[in-house]
């Protein structure tokens, strides 16, 4: 359900007449919870089991980012928004982070809504819900979002958000929202995790534009100071509205949050050795295991911890622009995808830390393992006559990408791949490769990373050792975005984060009509009418059982397209921090829970007087 482009963190209708007209549909209730497809476990609870609601406030943490920023408005798609300013918003409602599709009151105290076929939600605004200047949250400032997000927003979040109808005021405190389609379980859920703006903090200001001026909120943080490109610092609002909220007691204990810039991964790791930040979300197995011996670690100044949560690893994979030649050819796709050498790099660059991906949704109950059940069957079946007839073949299979014997020359594959090539037409003329036209085949490898250059070029050799001739080409962050929002590539690394509860981001991410939409996210260009039914299954899936059915289907429809090649993940995070934070007991089963640590003064003093002596 959930992407991270934008910030995304019920109701009694009080009508005399118009509540008991709404209670003759004995489907429609109002709850103090949005839960699809399941039943909220923490209705009645102070806190969540997983919050410490004693923990101290204070102290701060910081975090390190790559490039630059020069917007405050992550929602309007322009530039590139600030780290952190998903803190200065309260959404609507809260996810719980033990129970998928359950959300828990934040903006608003109740909803009135029908789960099983939701065509409308009325949301019941708290009568105490205050942005940061004093002035109440009401209805109006939801419909002044909702109605920007709409119309001005990023076409990405419009996509996202496109079975809205109308968004109507019914009181000053209710705000009703219709759907076009007669049945949206998970449109609830989506709604309530966006972002809420004041209208009236927005009535001399254009939307659209880039900015750097504060965005009035509701949330739990203010702007402290802007270093311009370099860094943001936030302070805890001391008067924050919601503090005593069951889903925020225990939360937000740090005075202050930072997120540093830097313009290489390397040089950020060198600023975490000296103290410029405190955690680093550890991203390179070699660093993991050969990078932390340095005397802050050897004196217990830092520590390192691996978190396993219940939710899909994050998809990391090279993606295929199919809008160009040759990437329109499946064949020469699949060709590309035999020169993959997983397990000789994961041997000699990753230390074998790493897991090769076979789904798309690898690590979790919605990733397709070997044939299609009966249910999946049932599914494809309507729709196999207009697959092509290797994607066909594909979806039907016990899927496995292939994998070499780690010797590091991935021969046998690479002669897969040239059979491959010269079934499909391609030919060869002084051991290069020609496409249809018998032109030489070149690509470009787009990256914002210079790092990852060394671990491209046992790929790119073997495109060679293929008579493909591959360039790299490094550009800076606001080019790579550019080009990216414009599908302006041949080949892009992707990493990108999957829910364990998909619904409308399929759409964005797989659907013909995103392909065509600049700033969207469907960056290898999809346009196969079987993956947008399948699609549209998922969203208006009645059930998590069908939920899950679909997922796997489109899990094999994605593999066998060969749109992009799903390359290494792991079975766990991985953080590295200086030695001053605490964690409650509980740890929450799909997310770290960083925002219910807090700060060990003791511990904190320790690191300061270890950070003056260096």
């Amino acid at each position: 359900m959930q992407l991270r482009f934008a910030q995304v963190k019920s109701i009694g209708f009080a009508f005399g007449a118009s509540i008991l007209s709404i209670n003759v549909w004995a489907a429609v209730q109002t709850t103090a919870y949005i839960a699809i497809h399941t039943s909220p476990k923490y209705v009645n609870v102070k806190a969540m089991p997983y919050a410490n609601p004693n923990a101290p406030k204070g102290g701060y943490i910081s975090n390190s980012s790559n490039g630059t920023f020069d917007n405050l408005n992550s929602m309007n798609g322009k530039g590139r928004y600030a780290e952190g300013v998903n803190y200065l918003f309260d959404t609507l409602m809260d996810s719980s982070l033990d129970e998928p599709n359950v959300m828990y009151p934040l903006l608003a105290e109740k909803v009135t809504f029908d789960p099983e076929h939701t065509k409308y939600i009325i949301f019941h605004i708290n009568p105490k819900a205050r942005f940061s200047d004093g002035t109440p949250v009401t209805a109006e400032d939801v419909k002044f979002s909702f109605d920007t997000f709409q119309t001005k927003a990023n076409l990405g979040l419009q996509m996202y958000l496109s079975d809205l109808e109308k968004t109507e005021v019914l009181s000053k405190y209710d705000v009703k929202m219709t759907f076009k389609s007669d049945n949206n379980t998970e449109m609830p859920l989506i709604l309530a995790q966006m972002a809420i703006y004041s209208k009236a903090d927005w009535k001399k200001r254009d939307f659209t534009k880039v900015t750097m001026q504060p965005i009035l909120g509701s949330g739990p943080y203010l702007i402290e100071r802007i270093d311009a490109g370099r860094s943001m610092t936030y302070k805890r609002n001391p008067n924050y509205w919601a503090k005593d909220l069951p889903i925020n007691r225990g939360r937000y204990n740090f005075d202050r949050l930072k997120y540093v810039y830097y313009r290489s991964m390397e040089v950020a790791f060198e600023g975490f050795k000296t103290g410029q930040y405190t955690l680093q979300e550890e991203f390179s197995a070699r660093t993991w295991v050969t990078g932390y011996n340095f005397p802050a670690v050897q004196a217990g100044m830092i520590k390192k911890e691996k978190f396993r949560l219940e939710r899909p690893n994050d998809l990391q994979s090279f993606v295929f622009n199919t809008r160009r030649v040759p990437f329109n050819d499946i064949h020469f796709r699949q060709a590309l995808t035999y020169a993959y050498d997983f397990e000789w790099q994961n041997k000699a660059y990753f230390y074998d830390q790493y897991q090769r991906l076979q789904s798309y949704f690898d690590g979790s109950e919605l990733a397709a393992k070997g044939q299609p059940s009966p249910q999946e069957l049932e599914v494809l079946k309507p729709y196999l006559s207009k697959l092509s007839p290797l994607q066909r073949q594909g979806v039907l299979k016990d899927w496995k990408y292939p994998a070499s014997d780690g010797a590091g020359f991935n021969r046998n594959h690479l002669i897969t791949a040239h059979k491959i090539l010269l079934n499909a037409g391609y030919r060869y003329k002084n051991g290069l490769l020609l496409d249809k036209q018998a032109k030489p085949i070149k690509l470009e490898f787009m990256i914002h990373q210079d790092n990852l250059q060394r671990t491209l070029m046992p790929y790119v050799r073997n495109l060679k050792k293929l008579g493909i001739q591959v360039s790299i080409r490094v550009v800076d962050v606001p080019q790579y975005l550019e080009r990216t929002r414009k599908n302006d590539f041949d080949m892009i690394t992707l990493r990108l984060p999957m829910s364990i509860s998909p619904g409308n981001e399929q759409a964005q991410l797989w659907s013909s009509k995103a392909a065509d939409e600049v700033g969207n996210y469907n960056f290898a260009g999809i346009k196969n009418p079987v993956i947008d039914q399948i699609v549209k299954n998922i969203i208006h899936a009645p059930s998590r059982e069908q939920v899950v059915i679909n997922s796997r289907v489109l899990d094999r429809l994605l593999r066998a397209g060969f749109y992009q090649i799903p390359t290494y993940g792991k079975d766990s995070t991985w953080f590295a921090y200086w030695n001053m934070y605490k964690q409650p007991k509980v740890k929450p089963k799909l997310s770290t829970g960083l925002d219910y640590w807090w700060s060990d003064p003791a511990q904190a003093q320790k690191v300061a007087t270890y950070l003056r002596k260096q």
